[in-house]
């Protein structure tokens, strides 16, 4: 195929009729479809809600659905495809990043209010996508039928009308109701926005598509709108998991009864959890997110993650008893890794004096790292590469192998006196070349901390961490007969394609988008 001219990006849309309907995983599917297909493609959500967040090389922050997304279609990332990205670190409070930087922290009516505002700079951002780029795919965010948003939203209909995108709408019947849910939430939308839907697609289906065939004819009989296909519930492909995929749906997720079982604390506050995706595709590893001392059970490696309100998950690890039982299997032996908060809850104390998360607070650490957090209102974005300063055998990693990562947080860790040297060197912060020790490590190697998001994206860290456990077990080594974690992405992206492309009529596809075969 070729593209149509160097007029702006054709455009279409995904919005569903909730969350987690698989809208995420829909765009990146058809992202793949257009890659393979010939065509210069990006993906672009105006305003996301995630946790999950990732760096760009200038520093810019933005969700990491809109990165798995770019990665799919075969280009680089740019917060232009994320322009508006909300980290919740309250009930009713977010952080309010704008292209790629915060702005400050407001509550949900205060956001409210500003969206009039940023209308202007998501708008700015499609547009110069749609002057790089052949096809733009959107994505919306929960439902456009939202009656209490519809007036000031800047993500579903809104964007769709700015961009005159067709809008293909997704429905989840892995979660039932799924032929009232788009009924009703086409009936719900003013006809100008109703006429915008050009089809629907059915998601996550289990079992034979004939039983389901005497509702899509309902259903298009009903809205005079089509079926554009049924696509099937698609297992774990080796992706990375969507931004608003729910903490609770992690623990039913988790893998059991691997050769080597590796538990991560399901924080209340969790954030990057995707920094663990490439140990879940290791043959043999069973990831588990666990809440309680009975799901920690006697894993042979414990990783505490990420998290946007470090404090209060520290104080939650104590309240269910996880950070004791932590503690006494590090103490024993098991080998404990912290990332980013996790590093600093491991440490002796962390003192927000600024009020950094939400409110100041000092409160101890773990205490099985020689290190102190100290909090400011300054977040450091950056893409960093670093070194091993010494052998790291718990990685697998050698004096001098370089790694690659980034870094999102507001503080700093400093050792204390007579704490052994840092483990990783920074040797480049967003292009800057740098020399600055990063994390800590205890004597006998088991017990880790660091600041690098993407540490196991390395192939490396990720082998060597996995190749590590196994040994302490008697099991022979994986070694780089298996295939890497960046291999079994790029395949997984090429399944995902495939499964979908089967599934929707592309045809039809492409003729709402003005292409032809």
């Amino acid at each position: 195929m070729k593209s149509r001219s160097a007029e702006p990006a054709r455009c279409i849309m995904v919005q569903g009729t909730a969350s987690h309907a698989g809208k995420s995983v829909l765009v990146a599917a058809l992202c793949r479809i257009f890659h393979q297909d010939g065509f210069a493609v990006a993906p672009f959500k105006s305003q996301n809600m995630a946790l999950n967040s990732f760096v760009t090389f200038d520093g810019g922050e933005m969700g990491r659905a809109q990165v798995m997304q770019a990665e799919a279609a075969g280009v680089e990332h740019h917060t232009d495809m994320n322009p508006i990205l909300l980290k919740p670190v309250a009930d009713c409070d977010a952080q309010v990043i704008l292209h790629g930087r915060p702005i400050g922290n407001l509550s949900a009516v205060d956001y409210d209010n500003l969206k009039a505002r940023l209308l202007p700079e998501a708008l700015g951002a499609l547009e110069r996508l749609r002057s790089k780029y052949d096809i733009v795919v959107l994505e919306g965010a929960g439902s456009p039928a939202e009656i209490n948003l519809m007036a000031t939203e800047i993500v579903n209909m809104r964007m769709a009308e700015a961009a005159q995108a067709p809008v293909l709408l997704v429905g989840d019947i892995d979660r039932g109701g799924v032929f009232a849910s788009l009924v009703g939430t086409l009936e719900l939308l003013p006809p100008f926005h109703q006429d915008r839907i050009a089809g629907f697609i059915v998601n996550k289906f289990r079992g034979d598509v004939s039983l389901l065939e005497p509702g899509l004819e309902f259903l298009q009989e009903r809205t005079g709108k089509p079926v554009l296909g049924v696509v099937p519930y698609i297992h774990r492909m080796g992706i990375d998991e969507e931004d608003s995929v729910p903490l609770e749906e992690l623990r039913s997720q988790a893998g059991t009864g691997g050769e080597v079982e590796i538990a991560v604390p399901l924080l209340p506050h969790i954030s990057n959890f995707t920094d663990f995706d490439p140990l879940g595709r290791e043959p043999g590893v069973a990831l588990r997110y666990v809440r309680s001392v009975a799901e920690l059970g006697r894993p042979d490696a414990v990783i505490i993650p990420g998290s946007k309100n470090t404090g209060t998950d520290l104080q939650f690890l104590r309240n269910c008893g996880l950070a004791a039982s932590i503690v006494r299997l590090s103490e024993g032996g098991t080998p404990v890794l912290g990332i980013c908060g996790g590093y600093q809850m491991l440490g002796i104390s962390i003192e927000d004096l600024e009020g950094a998360e939400g409110r100041s607070c000092e409160v101890p650490g773990l205490g099985l790292l020689p290190v102190r957090t100290f909090f400011h209102r300054e977040k450091l974005t950056c893409q960093i590469r670093a070194r091993a300063s010494a052998a790291i055998p718990l990685l697998g990693l050698h004096r001098g192998d370089e790694l690659r990562g980034y870094e999102i947080h507001m503080g700093a860790s400093c050792p204390e006196p007579g704490a052994l040297p840092s483990p990783f060197v920074v040797i480049e912060r967003s292009s800057t070349v740098t020399e600055e020790p990063d994390g800590a490590v205890n004597g006998m190697g088991t017990l880790l901390g660091t600041y690098i998001h993407g540490l196991f994206d390395n192939t490396a860290a990720c082998r060597g961490f996995v190749d590590f456990l196994r040994a302490r077990k008697g099991l022979p080594p994986l070694g780089a007969e298996a295939a890497s974690p960046e291999d079994i992405k790029q395949a997984g992206y090429d399944r995902l394609a495939e499964a979908v492309r089967s599934s929707l009529d592309m045809d039809r596809i492409y003729a709402l988008l003005d292409f032809h075969k």
